[in-house]
């Protein structure tokens, strides 16, 4: 009974020392293997066994991992140099193929870095400069396109450089399923020009933009000279209707004025003879005045009859 008690208390110790209990966690995926053979896949998280001494469990990411490549220098279709900078997303689908083909996440690296590089280099490669910076013809549809045909400043984009990137998405992600690897998303992250490159899209880019910056200026011309235009007609209308109204006001005025001055002089008109006298003597006469008249005038009838007066 002895003998049996020890027998598993030694299995149970060597067992230990093996370590015959794993812990998966999430987000990781497992792969067993025996003598260097794979033999079992584990995806789900949580507690597991395997026989001490002889497997051995390799662990591989189940998220989202990055792929991040060197600046390359490629010619475009037009033999213009340029630094292309991309990066990618990528999981590992399948860890028995995974570890078979590149064995671990740097040797997965190493190989995306082939596939990536030269699907992006045959891409590059196969189009001009203008249709890998740009992804529209936004700015062709908003210039005229009769000064573009005149002076050919910009070219007509048919493909883009959204198109170039799921070209090159399209192209790697044939290959990447071979090494157990999904490939999620390529980007162009950055494009540098070299330097005899870089001042001609310089220039073409300030070209296109002055281009359209005149447009604007040229439609805001015209919207300024309608408004100008419009108001000014307005002006016109609205002084015409003032002028016309003040002229209708000015003639009652002038109507009832006459009439009251026609009614003061049936009333008394001597007196009112008189009035407009004293206010013709007022009006022509101060300091300053030299009159040279007769006395029989009667610019002094007035003045005849008070005189005596005085004396």
């Amino acid at each position: 009974m002895f003998t049996f008690l020890g027998l598993v208390v030694l299995v149970i110790f060597i067992l230990s020392l093996g370590n015959p209990f794993f812990v998966l966690y999430e987000g990781k995926q497992a792969l067993i293997t025996q003598f260097g053979k794979p033999i079992r896949k584990i995806n789900n998280a949580g507690l597991h066994f395997k026989l001490p001494f002889i497997q051995k469990v390799h662990y591989f990411e189940k998220r989202i991992l990055e792929w991040d490549g060197f600046p390359t220098q490629i010619p475009t279709k037009d033999k213009k140099y340029i630094w292309v900078d991309t990066t990618a997303r990528w999981r590992i689908i399948d860890p028995l193929k995974f570890f078979q083909s590149v064995y671990n996440e740097r040797g997965a690296q190493a190989r995306l870095d082939d596939t990536i590089d030269a699907a992006v280099r045959d891409a590059i490669t196969s189009h001009n400069l203008i249709e890998i910076v740009r992804s529209s013809n936004r700015l062709l549809e908003e210039l005229s396109s009769e000064s573009l045909e005149e002076e050919k400043v910009l070219e007509e984009i048919k493909v883009g450089r959204e198109k170039i990137r799921k070209e090159i998405l399209k192209r790697a992600k044939e290959l990447t399923p071979q090494y157990g690897i999904q490939l999620i998303d390529v980007r162009i992250k950055r494009i540098n020009y070299v330097e005899e490159v870089r001042k001609k899209v310089y220039e073409r880019m300030i070209s296109e933009r002055k281009r359209a910056a005149e447009k604007y200026r040229s439609q805001g011309r015209g919207i300024h000279a309608e408004i100008e235009g419009r108001t000014e007609k307005e002006l016109k209308v609205i002084l015409s209707q003032a002028y016309k109204k003040v002229q209708k006001i000015k003639g009652k005025a002038d109507a009832e004025a006459t009439k009251i001055y026609a009614d003061a002089y049936k009333k008394d008109p001597e007196f009112y003879s008189f009035l407009k006298t004293l206010q013709t003597y007022q009006e022509s006469v101060n300091k300053d005045t030299i009159f040279i008249l007769t006395t029989e005038g009667d610019y002094f009838k007035y003045l005849k009859e008070i005189l005596p007066q005085k004396q």
